[in-house]
């Protein structure tokens, strides 16, 4: 990351120039960030549905290994526990 300028060096200009600068920039991380949330919105859609279709097949949707991280979750233990898998 860059650091930032001293503010007191730049003229006027340099100064407008780096608004509109990181301005656009501020505008394509949010663009981004919109596309990444509609791709997680299709995946978590995508994950539900065949949750709910191995549930009205009478599959087990939640097995011994959900309830155990979710155990580990709560106890703070999450990144332990994943640390441990690898």
């Amino acid at each position: 990351m860059d650091t930032f300028p001293d503010l007191g060096s730049l003229s006027d200009q340099e100064l407008k120039d780096l608004i509109q600068q990181l301005t656009e920039e501020e505008v394509d991380i949010s663009y981004r960030r919109r596309i990444l949330h509609g791709k997680i919105d299709i995946l978590r859609a995508e994950l539900v549905n065949r949750l709910r279709k191995k549930h009205d097949s009478g599959e087990d949707v939640i097995t011994g290994a959900d309830v155990q991280r979710l155990t580990d979750i709560l106890a703070g233990r999450a990144e332990q526990s994943s640390e441990d898998a690898e």
